[in-house]
């Protein structure tokens, strides 16, 4: 199968948490890195969601949020992560930004021109990539 988001995480479906309309479900890499999603309960069901399960998360690229420094910060998104910037690869109108996590998981995320220089991003620099869980796609293998 192919797909257009650019950055995947493999791992085991470690919880599920039900409400009445959605689920949480989080996907446990092998480093141990934690995905957040947020599934629809029909989706959770027509799926097959299980604990124990090896499942992939997607996140398109332009949904991945940065913010420079070493610390956490306070936000909604349930997926925050700290790395180093690695590369930048610049275009036109955007810049491609590899950011490099402490378990060695590369992210890439877009940004703006704008954004770039406001931030004074070079390589090297000490980042946190964010996203909410619910713009995290899983996929199920059987």
């Amino acid at each position: 199968m192919a797909i257009s988001a650019r950055n995947m995480f493999e791992g085991k479906i470690s919880a599920i948490r039900s409400s009445r309309v959605n689920a949480e479900v989080t996907l446990t890499t092998p480093e141990q890195l934690e995905i957040v999603a947020i599934i629809t309960l029909q989706s959770l069901k027509e799926m097959g969601i299980q604990v124990g399960q090896t499942a992939r998360a997607y996140i398109k690229a332009p949904w991945i949020l940065l913010h420079k420094g070493e610390k956490p910060i306070q936000a909604s998104a349930r997926n925050q992560f700290l790395g180093q910037v690695r590369q930048l690869k610049r275009g036109m109108v955007n810049i491609m930004v590899t950011v490099a996590l402490a378990d060695g998981s590369l992210v890439q995320t877009v940004i703006t021109k704008d954004a770039f220089h406001e931030l004074a991003l070079a390589e090297g620099d000490r980042v946190g990539v964010l996203f909410k869980a619910n713009h995290v796609l899983l996929g199920i293998f059987e």
